[in-house]
């Protein structure tokens, strides 16, 4: 895919454990010639885990895209009216940040930054990563899902049997989902068997 003079928001959510999956993702955006924007949530900010430290991913990130990390709400909501995005890609996007995006909430970086292309009727896409995905969130997955400029990477269950609740998104999926949503498409099928076993 050809992604010059295209601009693309890459916003990381806290789940950790997919990190590792997006980076190559993020990486594929450059390569394509893409200027990519990283904006980062709080717990990506503050947090290490087993999967490794904040300060290790945001060198990553700054080191793959050559660009500042977009880490607060006061940074995050100019992305709106100087219309820098064409594309915002939300990916991993968490169950606390699906639910907080589909029922208004604006505090974080990455929800303001949502907040801010959808003002200007531009394109998110939502790469969900969630336990609670067919539980207490699929309510808000669905409101989403029928939202206007929102796009789905295609997910499904990652573990049927360990974690009946649990949906994740294909994560090889997000630029030939982002490039479709620039067209005003949804890239299908949605809804797809999860190859992983957690």
């Amino acid at each position: 895919m050809n992604w010059k003079g295209i601009t693309v928001g890459y916003a990381i959510t806290g789940s950790h454990c997919t990190f590792a999956e997006v980076m190559p993702q993020i990486q594929r955006f450059v390569d394509g010639g893409a200027e990519v924007v990283p904006i980062i949530s709080q717990s990506v900010l503050t947090t290490d885990t087993r999967f490794g430290s904040s300060q290790d991913w945001q060198k990553q990130l700054k080191d793959i895209t050559g660009n500042d990390i977009i880490s607060t709400i006061v940074e995050a909501e100019p992305l709106g009216p100087s219309k820098r995005l064409n594309v915002l890609a939300i990916a991993p996007c968490t169950g606390n940040t699906t639910s907080k995006l589909a029922n208004a909430m604006t505090d974080s970086p990455v929800l303001m930054a949502a907040k801010a292309q959808l003002r200007t009727g531009r394109p998110v896409v939502i790469a969900i990563s969630t336990n609670d995905g067919l539980g207490f969130n699929l309510a808000n997955i669905a409101k989403l899902v029928v939202a206007k400029n929102i796009y789905f990477v295609p997910f499904g269950q990652d573990n049927p049997t360990g974690k009946p609740n649990s949906l994740v998104s294909r994560m090889d999926l997000i630029p030939e989902t982002c490039y479709a949503a620039l067209q005003g498409q949804q890239i299908q099928p949605v809804i797809i068997e999860h190859a992983q076993q957690a």
